[in-house]
């Protein structure tokens, strides 16, 4: 299938979801606080959501059976919200949020602290947040998939993490899911190149240790074979001719947890 181009109007309907999606994540860190479960933080979700006029992209998606991604420690991603996974201090969760409005899908992503951070959490934070804006750093029309990735791993490597292979970013706009796959490990100047009205998500999922994960019995919850720590952080944006606009940005930059990590 063929990567699809937004027309402006289309454009300022994914402004509409992709703000929408921002907002809701950004009220969610009020809720993140030891003793909350992560059912909570997916009730919490339904009804921000609704509250805006928008739907959970992920609910029901391919039989998911919530509103929202909760991804606690080792979990990698796709972490199912239940009611006896309580959040301790100390954790990192990544709450995974997306919403449809309108016909189009806003999807957006981020790693909060639990409390206060113990050095290890608080670095795989900062490189995973810092490894997404690499990659976004990169896109302009005319830059090449590949270029992303290739700018994800290196920070990465840099800092002594890895990147997670099996999954990546995704094309998006009528559909939360659409060409192309953007792997967060790539080769600079390979891959197609971007043209200006693409929307991606950019995504990567860095871990402390290996880069391996597994699935666990539920069919979803994806974590570090090492069990190691894993961070996450994501926007959407839409390709243009000199870069790239980030529509899932809130204009005030709010800041993820209360210790300075803004999205």
């Amino acid at each position: 299938m063929g990567i699809e181009l937004l027309s402006r109007s289309e454009i300022q309907k994914m402004r509409v979801a992709g703000r929408v999606a921002a907002e809701t994540l950004a009220k969610v860190k009020a809720v993140l606080v030891p003793g909350t479960s992560t059912a909570a933080i997916d009730a919490f979700v339904r009804e921000e959501t609704a509250r805006r006029g928008g739907r959970p992209s992920q609910l029901g998606y391919q039989g998911f059976p919530a509103s929202v991604c909760t991804s606690v420690n080792e979990v990698v991603c796709h972490g199912v919200p239940r009611a006896d996974v309580i959040l301790r201090a100390g954790d990192i969760v990544n709450v995974d949020v997306t919403t449809e409005i309108g016909g189009y899908h806003g999807d957006t992503s981020a790693t909060f602290f639990v409390g206060a951070p113990g050095p290890l959490a608080s670095k795989i934070v900062r490189v995973a947040r810092a490894c997404r804006d690499a990659g976004i750093a990169v896109v302009r029309e005319g830059a090449r998939l590949g270029d992303i990735g290739a700018a994800i791993t290196e920070l990465a490597h840099r800092e002594g993490c890895s990147v997670v292979r099996d999954f990546g970013g995704h094309g998006i706009g009528r559909k939360m899911h659409m060409s192309p796959h953007v792997s967060h490990v790539g080769i600079r100047g390979t891959g197609p190149r971007l043209r200006a009205g693409m929307a991606l998500t950019i995504e990567p999922m860095v871990n402390l240790g290996g880069a391996d994960v597994f699935s666990l019995g539920d069919g979803w919850t994806v974590v570090t074979r090492d069990g190691s720590l894993s961070a996450q952080f994501e926007h959407t944006i839409v390709v243009t001719h000199d870069g790239c606009e980030v529509v899932t940005r809130l204009d005030d930059e709010v800041c993820i947890g209360d210790l300075g990590i803004s999205t």
